[in-house]
């Protein structure tokens, strides 16, 4: 358990902007250190859960530097369970910069990042997976995410997590009770452990499954628009983000780089990247931006290929297709412009081409947004990427030990229906009660904390 006291900002600092910044203190000389830096005026009480008005001075000079409240926060009701103290100065970058410095002079230490939530793990007033789920909330990027966050920070992963260890737990207890005391003990139920280990790896793979919708609800899905110059990208991106972020102009080729929009899409993050038109060019710069958006094309989880409906299926788009090695969604764009009893596209080249999914937009018109928006949707279940019935979803990191601990409750099983001896059993059913403590932090090397907390800001 860590001792010392440490200080960080703690609330985003951009200059000349921002009403409140606040400088966190944790530690066993955070009170000391408040007491040193911090002039209450009158009677203010100085206890837990208390804010105090007052003024922060130079405690050598004297020189006012901040105007601030002080927001006292005793162990253990604290979030690291230790002497909590807060500085709420103004916002800006010197007063908070300053009055961290004072902090810093006065003993306290630089946070490391994400140190105040690890020593709320190792307090025990948090798991792993709460702790984790703390990170996802400060990097969440829809409301959907968010609440997947909060769902771990209430502990609704470490639950049935939990569950699944202590079942494993008795079962080894079980047998080892068999192997050390077998001439006091009834045979072992081979029946039991195996309904308990049938039960144990149903919810298992139940909870793995969650791990691709959490990872799309993190990360995000990365769109791509390609397609020939003029063909209504940049007005599509416009349109769809209800912004003027690209230039939209009649000549062919006025993208020349990768303009990005930052959307939610049914509780989806959506990273949308408008590309340069791509065609053959004698232009150094459109070259440039034509190689970018091939790049853009390989490297997204879902492409759209546009084509202007006035021109309809062409050489240019069908080259463009084979180029894209990606999942794609045609669109149809200009359909403003084309008369009603008018074919789109030739209907043979397009039937060709097996895309499930093809939608008609007028992007300059606004028009067909929200198919558009269905579309990707639509997509993004064909990829098995649906929420599940749990309101939770493992990362990465937890699903590796789920998934480790799966392994190894299905070699028991296969132990047992090859009648192995009972010191067989005990080696792998060891080995899944280690990975799923991992998750829960109760089973974790000091690599692998570092490794989790290293992503946090300074000052979580």
């Amino acid at each position: 358990m860590r001792t010392d006291t440490i200080a960080a900002i703690a609330t985003a600092i951009v200059p000349q902007q921002g009403s409140v910044g606040i400088v966190r203190i944790s530690g066993s000389e955070a009170m000391a250190i408040a007491h040193t830096l911090f002039q209450a005026p009158g009677q203010q009480i100085w206890e837990s859960h208390r804010i105090l008005y007052g003024h922060v001075r130079h405690p050598e000079t004297g020189q006012l530097v901040d105007e601030a409240l002080l927001l006292l926060m005793l162990a253990p009701r604290s979030y690291t369970r230790e002497d909590v103290v807060e500085f709420h100065c103004h916002g800006g970058i010197m007063a908070v910069q300053q009055v961290l410095q004072l902090c810093l002079e006065q003993g306290a230490r630089l946070a490391e990042p994400g140190e105040f939530t690890l020593r709320a793990f190792l307090n025990g007033r948090l798991d792993l997976t709460q702790a984790e789920g703390v990170a996802d909330l400060v990097g969440a990027q829809s409301p959907q995410a968010a609440q997947m966050a909060l769902a771990g920070i209430q502990g609704k992963l470490a639950q049935p997590i939990r569950q699944l260890r202590s079942t494993c737990l008795e079962i080894l207890a079980e047998v080892e009770a068999r192997i050390d005391f077998e001439d006091d003990l009834p045979p072992l139920d081979a029946a039991w452990v195996k309904i308990q280990l049938e039960q144990v790896l149903a919810m298992v793979e139940q909870v793995l499954a969650t791990a691709d919708r959490g990872e799309l609800l993190r990360s995000g899905l990365k769109v791509a628009i390609v397609g020939r110059p003029n063909v209504g990208k940049s007005s599509l991106l416009n349109a769809w983000s209800r912004s003027d972020r690209a230039i939209v102009t009649d000549l062919p080729g006025t993208t020349r780089d990768v303009v990005e929009s930052q959307l939610v899409v049914g509780g989806i993050p959506v990273q949308v990247l408008d590309t340069a038109g791509i065609r053959e060019t004698a232009d150094q710069v459109e070259k440039i931006g034509v190689a970018r958006s091939r790049n853009v094309a390989q490297s997204a989880d879902l492409v759209l290929l546009t084509i202007d409906a006035q021109a309809g299926w062409t050489e240019a788009d069908q080259e463009i297709y084979q180029q894209v090695k990606r999942p794609l969604i045609l669109v149809i764009n200009k359909i403003d412009l084309v008369e009603a009893h008018a074919p789109l596209l030739n209907v043979q080249a397009i039937a060709a081409l097996k895309i499930s999914q093809v939608v008609k937009t007028a992007a300059a018109q606004n028009q067909g947004i929200d198919e558009l928006e269905q579309a990707i949707l639509a997509s993004v279940a064909a990829n098995n990427l649906e929420a599940t019935n749990l309101d939770l979803a493992i990362n990465q990191r937890q699903s590796a030990a789920l998934t480790r601990a799966q392994m190894a409750l299905a070699q028991v099983q296969k132990t047992i229906a090859q009648q192995l001896p009972l010191d067989f059993w005990t080696i792998d059913l060891r080995a899944a009660i280690q990975a799923l403590g991992e998750i829960t932090g109760e089973e974790v090397t000091e690599s692998v904390l570092n490794q989790i907390f290293s992503r946090f800001c300074i000052g979580k």
